[in-house]
C-alpha cells in the first residue's frame, strides 16, 4: 500500500493526475456538446486536420501546438462553413479536411531538415510529459470554456438543437455555431497532449455515452461526463504505469471498459426489475 502512495512523490505524476482531471473536465463541457449535437464525426475530421499545423510547425521551426491550433480552428469554421453552404455534402468535406491534414503533415515532416521529429506523443499522447507550463494553459482554457458555458449556456443549447426557432427569437445562430467550433478546434489541441491525435475522439465521446446511460438532461451529462472521464483518465494512468505502456491507451482502454461495465449493470438491473414486475 505504500508503495502505491510513493508515486505521488514524483512531480511528473502528480502532473499527469492533474493534466487528466482538467482535460476530463475540458472534454466533458465540449464533449457533451458534440455527442449532444451528433457531431463526432465532424471532432474526428478537425482532430485529424490539426496534424498538419503540426508538420508545418516543424517544417517552419515553430511550435508544433500552435501550428495544430490554427489548423484546427480553420478546419472547425471550414466545416461548419460548408454544412451552412449546402454546396458539398458534409460528410464529403469532413473526409477530404481529414485526409487533406494528415498527408500534408506526414509530408511536412519529413521535408523538415535534420532530425525527424517523434511523432508518437502527438498521435498516442504522452501525459507524463506534461510540464507546468501546459498544466496552466489547460487550466486557464477549462476556466474559459467554463465562463463561456455559464454564460451562454441557453443560446448555445437553443441554436445548437433548434436553429429555426433561435433565428425567430432573435439569437444569433451563426455566431454561437461557429463560436462553439472554435471552441471544439481549440479543444481537442489542448487534450492532445494528454491522450494523442489517434485517441482524442474517444476522450470527447466516451464519458458522455456513459453518463447519458442515467440521464438525457444536458444540464447534468456535463458533471457526470466529467466524473467518469476522471474516474477512467486516473485509472489508466495508474495501469499505465504500473505496466509501462502509453498512458493515451491505457486511459482509453479504462474509458472504454467502464463505459461497458456500467452498461451492462444498467441493463442487468432493468431486465430484473421488469422480470419483478411480470412476476407481480
Amino acid at each position: 500500500m505504500s508503495e502505491f502512495f510513493t508515486i505521488f512523490e514524483y512531480t511528473f505524476f502528480r502532473h499527469a493526475i492533474y493534466a487528466a482531471i482538467l482535460t476530463s473536465i475540458l472534454a466533458a463541457m465540449v464533449g457533451t456538446y458534440i455527442v449532444s449535437r451528433k457531431i463526432v464525426f465532424i471532432s474526428g475530421g478537425i482532430t485529424h486536420a490539426s496534424f498538419g499545423g503540426i508538420g508545418l510547425a516543424y517544417f517552419l521551426g515553430l511550435n508544433p501546438f500552435l501550428g495544430a491550433a490554427i489548423f484546427a480552428v480553420l478546419s472547425a469554421v471550414g466545416i461548419e462553413w460548408i454544412s451552412n453552404q449546402g454546396k458539398i455534402r458534409e460528410d464529403s468535406a469532413i473526409a477530404i479536411i481529414w485526409s487533406f491534414g494528415m498527408a500534408l503533415g506526414i509530408i511536412f515532416v519529413f521535408l523538415t531538415p535534420g532530425y525527424t521529429p517523434n511523432l508518437m506523443s502527438f498521435l498516442f499522447g504522452s501525459i507524463l510529459s506534461v510540464g507546468k507550463a501546459e498544466l496552466y494553459i489547460l487550466l486557464a482554457f477549462c476556466l474559459l470554456a467554463a465562463l463561456f458555458f455559464f454564460v451562454f449556456f441557453r443560446p448555445v443549447v437553443h441554436t445548437a438543437f433548434d436553429p429555426e426557432f433561435s433565428t425567430v427569437m432573435g439569437l444569433p445562430v451563426r455566431f454561437f455555431r461557429y463560436a462553439m467550433m472554435v471552441v471544439i478546434g481549440l479543444a481537442i489541441v489542448i487534450s492532445i497532449r494528454t491522450v494523442g491525435i489517434i485517441l482524442v475522439l474517444s476522450l470527447f465521446t466516451i464519458p458522455q455515452l456513459t453518463a447519458m446511460v442515467f440521464t438525457r438532461n444536458y444540464a447534468w451529462i456535463m458533471p457526470l461526463a466529467a466524473l467518469w472521464g476522471i474516474t477512467g483518465s486516473v485509472a489508466g494512468l495508474f495501469f499505465a504505469y504500473g505496466l509501462n505502456i502509453p498512458s493515451g491507451a491505457a486511459i482509453i482502454f479504462f474509458l472504454t471498459l467502464q463505459f461497458l461495465l456500467i452498461r451492462l449493470a444498467v441493463s442487468l438491473r432493468n431486465r430484473i426489475k421488469r422480470s419483478a414486475r411480470v412476476r407481480k
